[in-house]
């Protein structure tokens, strides 16, 4: 945590959170025309920025995107805020709430004291996935393959629920499920919170798993959404508590509370 609080010491860095905040997923170039910085002294805060986990990068071609990354701050949050009233910390958790947000995606890394092996199976496979999220999937993961939802009881089918990329123990990538009445009325959600997601474009969710020593990197980014998203929102506040029980789970054997 030494390295979060010094990274967001500097103004010239948390410039650059602001921009990553109002446009996620920028080039150097683009986070350069934007500030008015030069391009090595951007180059080097995004260094620290990114040892500091603050910042988690994806390829698009050529180009190297820079994504904010919020699970350094739920660290804080979960160590400190949780013990006192936010009303007395809402500094904290307002660069918490800045951080969580992005204009079209949602982008999430962390590290897990676990193998790449042993973290597929926890994407996966049901008896997995019910401990830390709540969620039993049907599926084979073949690409092009559906993937049923099953969920508090519920259970959630649909064409358009398929595996659009594959690779054991490495990439993982699917379309996100339909939003039914009886999904919406199980969870409380009202009829216009309904009508909102329902009249958007389904979202992906692709996951990244990258072996570094004895701990493997996951990235999530869960993207394709339209701009001012009902299920962007929604999703930007259920991943960090869903990724944090998922490492809590593999770490320690015990996942933390699904309600």
């Amino acid at each position: 945590m030494d390295e979060v609080f010094k990274a967001l010491a500097d103004p010239s860095r948390r410039h650059l959170l602001d921009s990553l905040n109002r446009q996620n997923g920028q080039t150097l170039r683009e986070l350069c025309s934007g500030l008015g910085m030069a391009r090595q002294s951007v180059s080097k805060h995004l260094a620290v920025l990114e040892a500091a986990g603050l910042v988690t990068t994806t390829r698009r071609g050529r180009e190297k995107l820079h994504h904010l990354n919020v699970e350094p701050v739920n660290a804080i949050a979960d160590r400190w805020i949780s013990r006192y009233h936010r009303g007395r910390v809402q500094a904290l958790a307002d660069l918490k709430t800045a951080l969580e947000g992005s204009p079209m995606s949602f982008v999430y890394t962390t590290y897990i004291a676990t193998t790449p092996e042993r973290l597929w199976q926890a994407l996966t496979e049901p008896a997995f996935t019910s401990q830390y999220w709540g969620v039993e999937f049907v599926s084979d993961w073949a690409v092009g393959s559906p993937v049923g939802w099953k969920v508090g009881g519920l259970e959630i089918t649909d064409p358009e629920q398929v595996v659009l990329e594959s690779v054991p123990h490495r990439r993982l990538s699917y379309t996100w499920h339909t939003f039914t009445p009886e999904f919406a009325a199980k969870h409380g959600f009202s009829a216009e919170w309904l009508a909102a997601v329902t009249g958007e474009r389904r979202s992906k969710v692709t996951f990244d798993l990258e072996q570094q020593g004895k701990l493997v990197k996951l990235t999530v980014t869960h993207d394709d959404f339209e701009p001012d998203s009902t299920v962007l929102r929604q999703v930007s506040e259920g991943w960090p508590s869903v990724l944090s029980s998922l490492k809590t789970y593999l770490e320690t054997g015990t996942a933390l509370p699904t309600e």
